[in-house]
C-alpha cells in the first residue's frame, strides 16, 4: 500500500491549499490600505522648536555620542547674543542623520535632554542616490509653526501627515507604574501642536497606592 500513499501525496498537498484558499485573506492592499502604526513607532526623526519658534536642539552632541551606529553627526555653536537661536548657550549649528545607517533604535531621542529630537510615523523615504538619504538640519528642522520639512514630495507611499504624528514613546506617564503621576505630562510642548497628550492605556502596578518617593526608603 506504499505506492498508493506515495500516489495521494500530491493531493494531499492540494487539500491544504484549498483549505487555504477559503480562509479569509490576511493581507492589505498596501499601499492603498495602511495599517494604523503604534503610537510609540519609530519612523524618520524631526528636530522640534518651542511654541516660540526657539530651537530645542543646544547642540550637546548626546544623541550623537550615544549613537550605535555612528549615523548622527552634530556640531554645536555658541547662540549669537543679539539673536539667539537656543535658550542655552549653544544650539546645533550642524546636524546630519545618515538614514542608510540608522537602526531607528530611539536611543538618540532617549539621550536627548531637551526632547529636541524625536521620531514620527514617516518611514518610506525611499531614494534614488545615497547623498539624498543624508537628511541635513535643513530637512531634519521644523519650520518655526512646526511644520516639518521633508526632500520627497507626497505621493502614494509618503504621507507627509505622518511627520507630525512624533513624541509616541515620550508621552508615557506613570512609567513605573506609581497612580500619582498617571496622566500628569513630563514633557515640554512643541511649535505647531502644543502640549500633547499623555499616552492611553497605561495601568498602575500593584504597589501605585505607594506615594512617590517611598521606592526610596525600601
Amino acid at each position: 500500500m506504499g505506492w498508493f500513499a506515495d500516489m495521494l501525496g500530491p493531493f494531499r498537498g492540494f487539500a491544504v491549499t484549498l483549505r487555504q484558499m477559503s480562509r479569509p485573506r490576511v493581507t492589505t492592499k498596501y499601499p492603498q490600505e495602511k495599517r494604523t502604526k503604534p503610537q510609540r513607532f519609530h519612523g524618520r526623526h524631526v528636530l522640534n522648536r518651542y511654541p516660540d519658534g526657539m530651537e530645542k536642539c543646544i547642540g550637546c552632541e548626546l544623541c550623537a555620542g550615544v549613537c550605535p551606529a555612528r549615523c548622527i553627526y552634530v556640531r554645536g555653536a555658541d547662540n549669537p547674543p543679539d539673536a539667539p537661536v537656543s535658550p542655552g548657550e549653544r544650539f546645533g549649528f550642524v546636524y546630519e542623520i545618515n538614514m542608510l545607517r540608522c537602526i531607528f533604535c530611539g536611543l538618540c531621542v532617549e539621550a536627548c535632554p531637551t526632547e529636541a529630537i524625536t521620531m514620527t510615523q514617516l518611514f518610506e523615504m525611499s531614494v534614488e542616490n545615497r547623498d539624498d538619504a543624508i537628511y541635513t538640519r535643513d530637512e531634519l528642522l521644523v519650520q518655526a509653526d512646526g511644520t516639518p520639512n521633508h526632500p520627497q514630495p507626497a505621493g502614494p507611499l509618503i504621507d507627509l501627515a505622518e511627520l507630525k504624528i512624533a513624541d509616541g514613546w515620550m508621552r508615557a506617564t506613570s512609567s513605573s507604574g506609581r497612580a500619582a503621576y498617571e496622566g500628569i505630562p513630563a514633557w515640554t510642548p512643541s511649535a505647531g501642536v502644543g502640549l500633547r497628550p499623555p499616552e492611553k492605556g497605561q495601568a498602575a502596578s500593584p504597589h501605585a497606592d505607594e506615594a512617590p518617593g517611598d521606592e526610596a526608603a525600601q
